[in-house]
Order: structure tokens, then C-alpha cells, then sequence
């Protein structure tokens, strides 16, 4: 193995990196077949409740493939470790030798989350967003606040989670970047922002058609199981856009899983993310349009942002 690289080192490797232009590669080469993307492995847990998903696969020609291994187990704050955790193995395309093991605790997986969310944005967002809705307060609800801010110059941030002691925190955390206001329920968030992004491990809906402004853009994070659900299925069904970074992956996971389940969503109504951004007509026409991005998290991703640090750290040793 030619290197195994801890966290301290991945975070210095990743400064200046356009995470969101990696992201984007991605998932177009995703879309246009150019990735192989087995199907997500993944054990769930309940005594502590966390789970473990093993995302892996590889983009064709390229010099590696990897395997990446994501938990969260969300009383781990209570014994004052990171609630992700994880690591992210790089192997030859040619031999299937162990390349490099990046000990990144979970924290890539984070941010090629949220550079996929600032994606999504960057594609669905009206161009006129009055404020921003977030619902959670871990990890992923500040990365995709600070991640968003590459796209918007939006301020005006609403927020909700169901532990109010965390909500002060963040907000307290964040009051010098950002105009941050506690919202009292997420219905108060639907009907106060047209930019919304969904963080929790909800397994009932939190957000309901009849509250959402009309034109809003909404980017499902949370759901990426077959029991989540953040929003409810009548929102999906009234939805102008609905966009998942895999289709394959909606079938078992995440919103449009639930919504087609559910029979409220048909699947010719739903289109994959990284054939949207190379299709202008897909995409948002006006600020009146109701659309949702469903974030699952897919291995393409995983591989970006791995090759990203792999390839940063030979520089440096030059």
C-alpha cells in the first residue's frame, strides 16, 4: 500500500479543492453510464440506533476504484466522538491492489454530501432566494449551510431541529456569518423559505405540500434508507422537478422510494440528477416551479472526492 492518510492530513489535502465541480464530474459520468455503482450495502442498528453503509464502485478507464465505509451512530456526541465515522479504501483498476486507505472518519462522506446539496442548488434553487430553510442541526445541517453559500448570496437562514439546546448552539455558532432565526416548527421553515434542505433521520414527514411557498426548491439530504422520510409523499406528487442522483438507488431508498411506494409518484416523472445538469430544459425555467432533489448518496461521489485527496497527497510528496 503506498499510503494511508488520517484526517488531519485529508482536511489540509482538500483546502482550495472545488469540491462541487468534482461532485458535478461525478454524477454526470454517473448518468451518461461512464460508472459502476454496485448496489449499497449497509447494516442498521438499534441498541445504539446507527448504521454502517459500504458504498463502492468505479468510473471506466480510470486508475482506480475504492470502497468506502460510512456509520452514523447518533449517541455519539454523548461519548464525545463525531456522530460519522468511516474510512474510504482506493484499490488499481488493473491489479486490485490496496492503493491508499484515507482514515477520514466519516468526514469526506460529509462533504461530498454537501457539495452535492450546493449542486443540487446550483441547478433547482430559484434565482431569487428569500431565505434558506434548514431542518436538523448535526454535521450535514452546518456543511450544507456553509456549502450553500458558494451558490447564494442568502443570508436570511431559518432553522429547525428537534433538540432546541442544539438549535441555540448552531445558532449561536453562526450568528456572525449568517442572519439566523430559530424557527418554531418546520412548518413555520415551508412557509417563510423557498430553499429548503431536509438533514435528519426522520421516518415520518416533516415537511407537507400544503405549506410549501410556491416555487420553492427543496434538497432531501436525510432519507438515504428505505425507512427515512422527511417529505411527505403529496409534495413529490405535486412537484413541478423531481431529480434523484440515482434512479437505480430510488428504488429501494430515500423520498421517491417512499412517495413511489406509496403510489403517489410515478417513476416517468422522475429524472436523474447528472443527466438534468447536461439538459438545460430539465432544469428550472422560473421562479414559480416547485422542485425537489433527492439525495441518496452515491459511490460516484465517494470516488471523486478520493481520488481528489489520493492525487493532492503524491503532489505534495513531489
Amino acid at each position: 500500500m503506498d499510503a494511508i492518510i488520517r484526517l488531519k492530513e485529508i482536511k489540509s489535502l482538500l483546502k482550495n479543492v472545488d469540491v462541487i465541480s468534482a461532485m458535478e464530474e461525478g454524477f454526470i459520468q454517473y448518468s451518461n453510464g461512464n460508472a459502476i455503482v454496485p448496489p449499497v450495502g449497509e447494516m442498521l442498528f438499534d441498541e445504539p440506533k446507527g448504521e454502517t453503509h459500504i458504498k463502492y464502485g468505479y468510473i471506466k478507464n480510470d486508475e482506480f476504484s475504492v470502497i468506502k465505509v460510512a456509520s452514523g451512530f447518533y449517541d455519539n456526541p454523548k461519548l464525545g466522538i463525531s456522530s460519522s465515522q468511516g474510512l474510504m479504501l482506493l484499490l488499481s483498476q488493473k491489479t486490485g491492489q490496496p492503493i491508499s486507505l484515507l482514515l477520514d472518519e466519516g468526514y469526506l462522506t460529509d462533504i461530498r454530501s454537501a457539495a452535492a446539496g450546493a449542486l443540487a442548488a446550483k441547478y433547482f434553487a430559484p434565482k431569487n432566494v428569500k431565505a434558506i430553510g434548514v431542518i436538523g442541526t448535526g454535521i450535514q445541517a452546518r456543511l450544507q449551510l456553509e456549502y450553500i453559500q458558494k451558490i447564494t448570496t442568502c443570508k436570511t437562514v431559518f432553522l429547525w431541529g428537534r433538540n432546541a439546546e442544539n438549535a441555540k448552539k448552531m445558532q449561536s455558532e453562526l450568528s456572525t456569518s449568517l442572519d439566523m432565526t430559530i424557527a418554531k416548527n418546520p412548518t413555520e421553515i415551508a412557509q417563510r423559505c423557498n430553499l429548503i434542505i431536509t438533514t435528519t433521520p426522520a421516518t415520518a414527514p416533516l415537511l407537507f405540500s400544503k405549506d410549501i411557498l410556491p416555487g420553492t426548491h427543496i434538497t432531501a439530504v436525510g432519507s438515504d434508507t428505505s425507512e427515512k422520510q422527511e417529505l411527505d409523499d403529496k409534495l413529490l406528487a405535486n412537484a413541478d422537478i423531481v431529480v434523484s442522483d440515482s434512479l437505480s438507488q430510488s428504488e429501494s431508498r430515500g423520498e421517491i422510494y417512499r412517495a413511489r411506494q406509496n403510489g403517489s409518484l410515478q417513476a416517468n416523472k422522475v429524472i436523474e440528477l447528472g443527466y438534468a445538469i447536461q439538459t438545460p430544459s430539465l432544469q428550472r425555467t422560473n421562479d414559480k416551479q416547485t422542485s425537489i432533489v433527492d439525495l441518496t448518496g452515491v459511490a460516484v461521489q465517494d470516488i471523486m472526492i478520493a481520488k481528489i485527496i489520493y492525487n493532492n497527497f503524491k503532489r505534495r510528496q513531489l
